[in-house]
């Protein structure tokens, strides 16, 4: 558990945003990351889309247009989107 604003956040585990929660941009999942010692909220995806990572061709697409072989540090939402994928 870490603390972010005063509030214990687990962190490296992501979850969807909650109907009540400020989410900072309209978007569907939270992830909370240390960053240099500090936490740092990482918000990604888009809430009006669904994941279909069942379909092999929309999956592949997604992985190569996003460079997913190279997804990057944790404190980017292009690691986590990858990851969800």
């Amino acid at each position: 558990m870490a603390k972010y604003k005063g509030r214990k956040v687990t962190l490296n585990k992501p979850r969807r945003i909650g109907k009540g929660e400020v989410s900072h941009g309209k978007k569907k999942s939270v992830v909370y990351v240390m960053d240099d010692g500090d936490v740092k909220r990482v918000t990604f995806g888009d809430p009006n889309m669904k994941i279909r990572k069942s379909e092999p061709g929309r999956k592949s697409n997604f992985r190569a247009r996003h460079n997913c072989d190279n997804p990057g540090p944790k404190t980017k939402a292009r690691y986590w989107s990858c990851k969800a994928w």
